[in-house]
C-alpha cells in the first residue's frame, strides 16, 4: 500500500511547482509594482494597437491592485493544478495554448483600453478542465468537469456584457473560455484517455493464443 501512494503523493507535489512558481511571480511584480511606485497597467493588452500586442504574452502578469491578485489566487493554484496532475504530459502545451490564445482574442475583439489580470487564463482552464472531461468519457475526468461546475459555475455570466461590470474586461473572460474549449476539443486525442474496457479480455485471447501455438506446431511435427 505504501508503495502504491508514494507515486501519487509525488506527482501531487510535481502538479503543485508551476502553479506556486507562476502565483509568485505575480506577487513578486506586485510588491515591485507597489514598492516602486511603478505602473505596470501598459503591459497589458490594448485591442488592435501596436503598442497593445506585448500585452498577449504579458496581461496575466499584472493586476490592477492586489485586492484583484487575491480574486484571483486560489481559482489559478486550483485549476492550474488540476491541469497538471490530471493532463501532466500535455499540461505545459495546454497552459501556454491557453496564455496565448487568450491575449490574442481579446486583442481582437477587446473594447478600447488596457485588458489585464490572469482571469482569462482562469476561465481557459475551467472551460478546457469542463469540455475535455466530457469529451473523453473517462470517468475520473469526467468527476474534475463536475467539480468544476459546481465550484466555478458562476463564472459564465462574467462573460456577457449584459452581467459584467463596466470596468471587468468580460472580452478576456470571453476569450479564454473559447481558448480552454478550442483546447480541448485540439487536444482530445491525447493525454489521458478512458480505458478500452475489451482490452484484459483481448490481451487474454492474446496470450492464449500465443500459449496453443506452440501445441499445434508439435503436433503437427508429430504428424509428419
Amino acid at each position: 500500500m505504501y508503495n502504491n501512494t508514494r507515486p501519487d503523493i509525488r506527482r501531487m507535489a510535481l502538479a503543485t511547482i508551476i502553479p506556486l512558481f507562476l502565483l509568485f511571480i505575480l506577487y513578486i511584480l506586485k510588491f515591485f509594482e507597489v514598492g516602486m511606485n511603478w505602473n505596470f497597467t501598459r503591459l497589458g493588452v490594448y485591442p488592435m494597437q501596436k503598442y497593445g500586442v506585448f500585452g498577449i504574452f504579458a496581461h496575466p502578469l499584472i493586476h490592477s491592485s492586489f485586492k484583484h491578485l487575491f480574486a484571483n489566487t486560489i481559482p489559478l493554484f486550483f485549476l492550474s493544478w488540476c491541469l497538471f496532475y490530471f493532463y501532466k504530459h500535455i499540461a505545459s502545451y495546454i497552459f501556454f495554448a491557453i496564455w496565448v490564445g487568450c491575449g490574442v482574442l481579446t486583442f481582437i475583439i477587446g473594447k478600447p483600453g488596457w485588458h489585464i489580470g490572469a482571469s482569462g487564463i482562469i476561465y481557459g482552464l475551467a472551460f478546457f478542465l469542463f469540455f475535455s472531461g466530457i469529451l473523453r468519457k473517462h470517468i475520473p475526468l469526467i468527476a474534475i468537469s463536475l467539480l468544476i461546475t459546481f465550484l466555478y459555475g458562476g463564472l459564465i455570466w462574467n462573460m456577457l456584457p449584459q452581467f459584467a461590470k463596466t470596468t471587468t474586461s468580460w472580452e478576456g473572460h470571453l476569450s479564454g473560455a473559447i481558448a480552454g474549449t478550442l483546447c480541448a476539443i485540439g487536444f482530445m486525442g491525447k493525454g489521458p484517455q478512458r480505458p478500452d474496457p475489451f482490452a484484459d479480455e483481448t490481451e487474454e485471447e492474446e496470450i492464449e493464443a500465443a500459449e496453443v501455438a506452440p501445441k499445434l506446431d508439435d503436433s503437427m511435427d508429430q504428424g509428419f
